[in-house]
């Protein structure tokens, strides 16, 4: 690592590219302060990772969690959907939200089949570029090659290449960087830590930028498939998009460093420190989640005859927390009569608020939601 070398700037006429170094090759890890830090880290991973195998039915919190990244990714590039707009159905949102909207329900749709993808199509050009291709559908940069490399220069910053912040490679480059990048993913006989291959493979992908657009969010989705292809995850639980875009300022600046000053080492603990409180976080999340789950469960068993009928609500609310009579009516299979009594008993209960939009009342699990 003392010895690291990012890349270097080519001369392409009236401006400079920069041209990262190949990654797959030996790495030696010297640096006490960030074994310290892996060290930290791995210990978090694996306690999350734990919660996640003991707690039942995970897959039902995990939509949640998804939400949150995808709200959190998107937003580090300039979309303002929150979480609770996100929920919502498109035609109950103000028109001019819902491009932003669509934004994030693509990144959820991508981050989902990705995650699916895994079990038969090894972390590879060929996923990155499929999982990139539902990024862009029917949204801003639909125009921009979904799913394909770039043919042609772009840039990061600034209005033009003149003035750019930072030029990434040439395209005629991608390939063979792409190449490197992921045979160093696979490569077993030279032994790196995981938690750092995947801190190098995301600067490398965002240095790489292989695409006209999208790769910030491409890049950040990468770090939780890496985690899970490895099995380091057993489910699909750590997401970094929310510390990066609460330090988004610092982020940019330590992948930039990497490049400038061959800073990797800052990368590497900035990388590293996320993981650790992400962790923590998302632990707090799953222990407030059981207990709130357990203070719902006491309560709706006063109502009786209607408690099963809650519970099967309660089963939806943790997937997707906003409702209305009607699907209420639709999970319970009863009339509308009783979705309004069933509504009625879940407001006293203090467990659905009352969501006024522009076109129709929606019931909100506001203390769930918080958790996020």
């Amino acid at each position: 690592m003392k010895d690291f070398q990012a890349g270097n700037y080519q001369n392409q006429g009236f401006y400079k590219s920069f041209q990262p170094n190949f990654i797959n090759r030996k790495w030696l890890l010297e640096d006490m302060e960030i074994q310290q830090l892996l060290s930290q880290a791995d210990r978090q991973i694996g306690r999350l990772d734990m919660y996640s195998e003991y707690i039942p039915n995970i897959d039902m919190f995990i939509s949640m969690h998804v939400l949150k990244e995808a709200t959190q990714s998107s937003k580090i590039e300039g979309t303002q959907t929150n979480i609770e707009e996100a929920l919502m159905a498109k035609e109950d949102l103000i028109f001019e939200k819902r491009d932003d909207w669509e934004e994030v329900q693509n990144y959820i749709s991508a981050q989902n089949k990705a995650i699916e993808r895994l079990k038969d199509l090894p972390f590879s050009s060929r996923l990155i570029k499929e999982t990139h291709k539902i990024l862009l559908t029917g949204v801003r940069g639909k125009h921009k090659m979904p799913g394909e490399f770039r043919t042609s220069q772009n840039w990061i910053g600034g209005a033009t290449l003149k003035d750019a912040v930072f030029v990434p490679p040439a395209h005629i480059y991608i390939n063979d960087l792409m190449s490197d990048l992921e045979k160093f993913v696979h490569n077993e006989e030279e032994f790196f830590p995981d938690l750092l291959k995947i801190a190098l493979i995301h600067y490398q992908f965002e240095t790489i930028h292989p695409f006209l657009d999208g790769n910030g969010r491409v890049g950040r989705l990468l770090i939780t498939l890496y985690l899970v292809e490895k099995n380091i995850l057993k489910k699909s639980v750590l997401y970094l998009s929310d510390f990066f875009e609460k330090h988004k300022q610092l982020y940019y600046d330590n992948l930039m460093n990497v490049r400038t000053k061959n800073d990797l080492k800052q990368w590497f603990k900035f990388f590293l420190v996320g993981i650790i409180e992400t962790c923590k976080n998302g632990i707090e999340t799953f222990d407030a989640i059981l207990k709130l789950k357990k203070e719902v469960e006491e309560s709706i068993q006063k109502l009786g005859n209607r408690t099963n009928h809650l519970l099967k609500i309660m089963d939806y609310l943790y997937q997707k927390p906003i409702i209305n009579a009607q699907k209420i009516a639709t999970i319970t299979e009863t009339s509308s009569a009783t979705a309004y009594k069933i509504l009625e008993d879940m407001k006293e209960l203090n467990i659905l608020e009352t969501s006024t939009d522009n076109k129709k009342k929606n019931w909100t699990f506001q203390r769930y939601i918080k958790l996020f």
